[in-house]
């Protein structure tokens, strides 16, 4: 029964402050036993003022930062699936990408988040992430994680029921949603949506998030979830501060849990 980890975290304009807080916390889960670590979306730099954050986002940054994470993992032995930090591209755009280091080297998996969060809410926040991202277009799994089949999105991503039929269809066995959800968004949202994706899917679902008021002047809802195939909730880490949790996961749960509700097996296309 593989113990992971999860991350949740306050991140704020210093990739290097960032990055040491996600070094300890590596070190932590793997004294703990754990066999994998999860943090959320924008785990390196979380900063709404797009010009200040360009200071820090660069093509040397990116490779500096993916080489040290790569040789954390391999130097603790422990798979780190860091949610997402802004990658340059070559456009000029950004992409919020996510990536999976493997404890025993090997190739680093990336996944660029699909859907882009453009919304203006009724507390007053708006934002319009398309104006600087340019969106993924590829659905990508990590097929040889401490989990089995491993589905990777990205926070908004999980209001998309057509992404997560996918990895369903894919068999996933997990199903990483990093996120930094608004606090609105979260109050009404979060663990009902986290549950019905993995109900969904018949798969784990583990939300590493977010959490508290930012030095962007934002505020995270946190609540980082672990949800397993059945949509119970074996973890809630709360909305009050950052930290890190351990969990164990119950492989055999997802084998049950397609037999009593074999809807994978059952699904159908729909005539149009």
């Amino acid at each position: 029964m593989p113990k992971i980890a999860v991350l949740q975290m306050n991140s704020g304009l210093s990739p290097e402050a960032n990055f040491g807080a996600i070094e300890e916390a590596v070190q932590e889960a793997k004294a703990g036993g754990a066999e994998m670590i999860f943090t959320p979306e924008m785990a390196l730099l979380l900063d709404r003022d797009r010009k200040r954050a360009a200071n820090s986002i660069d093509s040397s940054s990116y490779r500096k930062y993916t080489d040290r994470f790569r040789s954390l993992a391999a130097n603790t032995r422990i798979d780190i699936a860091l949610g997402s930090m802004p990658v340059r591209l070559e456009s000029g755009m950004l992409a919020n990408r996510s990536f999976y280091f493997r404890a025993h080297g090997g190739r680093v998996e990336r996944y660029d988040k699909i859907h882009m969060f453009d919304v203006d809410l009724s507390s007053g926040e708006s934002w319009r992430e398309s104006n600087a991202y340019e969106p993924g277009a590829q659905v990508v799994t990590v097929d040889d994680s401490p989990l089995g089949r491993l589905g990777l999105t990205v926070c908004y991503d999980l209001r998309f029921p057509a992404l997560f039929d996918e990895l369903g269809r894919r068999r996933c066995d997990a199903i990483a949603v990093p996120a930094a959800f608004t606090r609105p968004t979260g109050e009404a949202h979060w663990h009902v949506l986290l549950r019905s994706r993995a109900i969904e899917a018949s798969a784990f679902v583990i939300a590493a998030a977010q959490v508290g008021r930012h030095e962007d002047g934002r505020e995270t809802f946190g609540h980082s979830l672990v949800v397993d195939p059945w949509g119970d909730v074996l973890l809630d880490m709360g909305g009050d501060k950052p930290g890190l949790a351990f969990c164990d996961i119950d492989l055999g749960r997802i084998a049950e849990v397609r037999e009593q509700v074999p809807s994978l097996a059952n699904k159908r296309e729909i005539p149009k």
